[in-house]
């Protein structure tokens, strides 16, 4: 088991434990971080930070990158004040799924301050209680796992225009769908990628049936390149899809051109109930 899955394991675990206990937190209970006027300090994040809390106005942040938070005292309020080792007020950091709460302190003894705090399992509560949905950095990691499988034998193959379309893998992790899907140009024209489309359609239409269609929008995809000369392949995850014998989950790439070329692949509920666990 390699560290990266480790981290992702004790993250699960933290959630579930702390999913259980009294999410009422009093100020002394948070973890008590020293900063100076003089350092930044900064905020990794294991997940995208949606929304950054600052109490009070001796401190100022912004959010460089997105995993990242960076806090630095304002010199002319704290300057000003008596503040040395007291209490500048909570910062509150959230992530896709995750809350932690920091309070602040100015210090006077430089042994004291960090440059940089990871924010840990420990020091989070869950934003939601039960079922928690995968972070962006969760199912990027699964989309590389799977990226890395070795295609079987394909589950859905279809041709059209010099055109092959395959469904080489499907994978399921917890309520994800992780489809592996690739085309093949054989043509000398460059494919204008305008998009890919995910549908649930009925399996059979005929002109007295009124055509139900529902689009579905993936949670993720790896790659997003906006063309392709001979191969193409990229991983998508859904949430879990469930439908009826009479429908077929289609998957349609269509070119940007008005005479482009289009290919549609179906993908059957039973080929879905088969599918590996990651």
């Amino acid at each position: 088991m390699n560290i990266r899955t480790i981290t992702l394991l004790l993250w699960a675990v933290s959630f579930s434990v702390n999913a259980q206990q009294n999410g009422t937190l009093l100020k002394t209970e948070l973890p008590r971080i020293y900063i100076d006027e003089g350092i930044s300090l900064h905020f990794l994040s294991p997940e995208p930070i949606q929304y950054v809390d600052i109490s009070t106005n001796k401190m100022i942040g912004d959010i460089p990158l997105e995993n990242v938070f960076r806090l630095k005292a304002v010199r002319d309020s704290v300057s000003a004040l008596n503040v040395y080792n007291k209490s500048l007020g909570v910062i509150t950091i959230i992530g896709q799924k995750f809350i932690a709460q920091y309070d602040l302190w100015y210090a006077h003894d430089f042994r004291q301050i960090k440059t940089q705090v990871e924010i840990l399992p420990i020091n989070t509560k869950p934003l939601e209680v039960g079922e928690i949905p995968m972070s962006d950095q969760e199912l990027r990691y699964f989309s590389i796992e799977a990226f890395k499988e070795k295609n079987k034998k394909s589950i859905v193959r279809k041709t059209d225009f010099g055109v092959t379309g395959e469904v080489n893998n499907i994978y399921t992790v917890g309520d994800y769908i992780f489809l592996d899907i690739s085309f093949k140009n054989k043509t000398n024209l460059k494919f204008d990628l305008e998009q890919l489309r995910f549908k649930i359609e009925d399996k059979k239409i005929t002109k007295a049936t009124n055509v139900q269609s529902i689009e579905i929008e993936p949670e993720y995809q790896l790659f997003t390149p906006g063309s392709f000369e001979k191969k193409y392949r990229n991983i998508y995850a859904f949430k879990k899809i469930t439908f009826p014998n009479s429908k077929v989950f289609t998957i349609e790439l269509a070119e940007t051109q008005i005479s482009g070329r289009t290919l549609t692949l179906q993908v059957k509920y039973s080929d879905l109930l088969e599918a590996d666990t990651l």
